[in-house]
């Protein structure tokens, strides 16, 4: 007696890679908004409302000043809240005062 065999399927790849990067998610951007609009309205750190006025002064717009200290306040928060670490003031503080210019990789602001 001869078996049948099954027809084999096809192998689906666990993963297929993203062609654009994905959306951003609005609550979240909303938030970190938010984070940039208190520190501003507080005067906490002081440095964010002077990066921020720096910012405006050289040209930018008041929305794409709190777009570049939004930023700044990602870099900080991944690596409290992705490897544990401790918020690092005087890191965040030397990276405003950094803008306009952005590191080009994401752990530039971690050599210092």
């Amino acid at each position: 007696m001869t078996r049948k065999r099954r027809p084999q399927r096809q192998a689906v790849p666990p993963y297929a890679p993203q062609q654009e990067p994905p959306e951003t998610n609005p609550q979240l951007a909303a938030a970190i908004l938010a984070i940039v609009d208190t520190q501003l309205r507080d005067g906490e750190p002081p440095e964010a409302r002077q990066t921020f006025d720096r910012l405006v002064a050289a040209g930018h717009t008041p929305e794409g000043a709190r777009q570049l200290l939004a930023h700044v306040v990602v870099r900080e928060i991944f690596p409290v809240m992705a490897r544990g670490e401790r918020y690092d003031a005087a890191r965040y503080v030397a990276a405003l005062r950094r803008l306009p210019a952005l590191p080009d990789g994401a752990d530039d602001d971690r050599k210092e």
